[in-house]
């Protein structure tokens, strides 16, 4: 019997390579991504090669070139795991304001305004995570701010709020402890008669403050006179109870919301105020 020639052999085994299926590299055709997803979740190796995906799962079908629909499907939820990672940011904030946040802060009331020239507020409370990030605690609760809006730089009598990062370290009121977290002091100091912008009765409005770390010395009670900017920046900006209308430059919350506020405020979490207008709150 003649032999074939080693060219034709040649030919022959070229001709075998290019018509049997090529066995697909599981890597390669697992995207970087899933496989980072496997080993964070505890899957530190793909499951065995069965040869075909016949009954395999999503992770397998990837793995071993299944069909598109499970490879998608299976991708899709690989993407999904890699965005959860991701810990969650404060919405509406901007890289500026961010930027303000103070790295050892895990406590956020944000106080954001409709507009710049609107007494109209909204306030929510957040707390960071280690692992997902920022997360609701408490809110939206609706507010007031000061009479003609915000101010970039407030001044005494202007009665816009001051737009910020402030820390919040000390509260206080006219009526006894709710049950504050953050230093309390108790006096009568705080009443308050007369009305407010809108004929608005006042009485009651300072029943529960948080004083806002605007040119005040954190540690003192929200009464002390202390200005380390001087008198003509204005002070005593807190948090306080809502009297239904307009405030000179603070931000006040329905009663029952400061009570819970003051027992949600935590100095171990080291809590701010972040406060402005939409569109300044997003820079």
């Amino acid at each position: 019997m003649r032999r074939p020639s080693p060219s034709s052999r040649a030919r022959h085994r070229s001709s075998r390579h290019r018509s049997s299926p090529t066995r697909p590299s599981r890597l390669r055709s697992c995207p970087a991504f899933l496989v980072a997803a496997l080993l964070l979740t505890g899957c530190a190796s793909l499951a065995p090669d069965r040869g075909d995906s016949r009954g395999a799962g999503p992770v397998e079908a990837v793995a071993a070139g299944g069909p598109p629909g499970q490879r998608a499907a299976a991708e899709h939820r690989g993407v999904d795991a890699a965005r959860a990672l991701v810990p969650a940011e404060i919405p509406g904030l901007g890289p500026e304001t961010r930027a303000d946040l103070p790295e050892d802060s895990n406590q956020a009331v944000v106080a954001t305004g409709r507009s710049r020239n609107s007494n109209r507020t909204t306030v929510v409370v957040y707390e960071r995570d280690p692992v997902t990030g920022w997360q609701v605690a408490a809110g939206p609760w609706p507010a007031h701010n000061g009479l003609r809006g915000w101010t970039d730089d407030h001044d005494a009598g202007d009665r816009r709020s001051p737009i910020g990062v402030f820390g919040l370290t000390d509260a206080g009121g006219e009526l006894r402890d709710p049950g504050a977290r953050l230093p309390y002091d108790r006096s009568s100091d705080y009443a308050i008669s007369g009305t407010g912008f809108e004929d608005e009765p006042l009485a009651g409005s300072f029943d529960y403050v948080v004083a806002i770390n605007y040119n005040r010395r954190p540690g003192h009670t929200p009464r002390h006179l202390g200005r380390p900017l001087g008198e003509e920046k204005g002070g005593g900006i807190w948090i306080h109870v809502d009297h239904g209308g307009p405030t000179q430059g603070c931000v006040s919350v329905a009663r029952p919301r400061m009570k819970e506020l003051l027992r949600l405020l935590d100095p171990g979490k080291r809590p701010v105020v972040v406060m402005g207008d939409r569109a300044s709150l997003a820079r």
